[in-house]
């Protein structure tokens, strides 16, 4: 796994279940995600896009179908801050 702190990734292709983050910056970047676990925390996403695979692009479409998911704009930037849940 690829732990990644105090770093700003621009224009950088990742697949979410091999990173880490700690207080990070991600511009610019697509993101990847399967549905396995993910670590972010104080991670700032700006302009970033998401790529839905396997189980993760089922469930998002299996809500758009049931219209509890709706395709919106997303905003251009958006703060996480999670810590693992024990």
């Amino acid at each position: 796994m690829q732990r990644y702190e105090k770093a700003t990734l621009t224009k950088a292709a990742l697949v979410m279940e091999e990173c880490y983050f700690v207080d990070s910056v991600l511009n610019d970047c697509d993101l990847f995600y399967s549905g396995g676990d993910v670590e972010m925390i104080n991670t700032r996403l700006d302009n970033c896009r998401f790529h839905w695979r396997g189980p993760a692009q089922k469930t998002v479409q299996t809500l758009m179908q049931f219209g509890m998911l709706k395709v919106a704009p997303l905003p251009v930037s958006s703060q996480v801050n999670t810590s693992k849940a024990n």
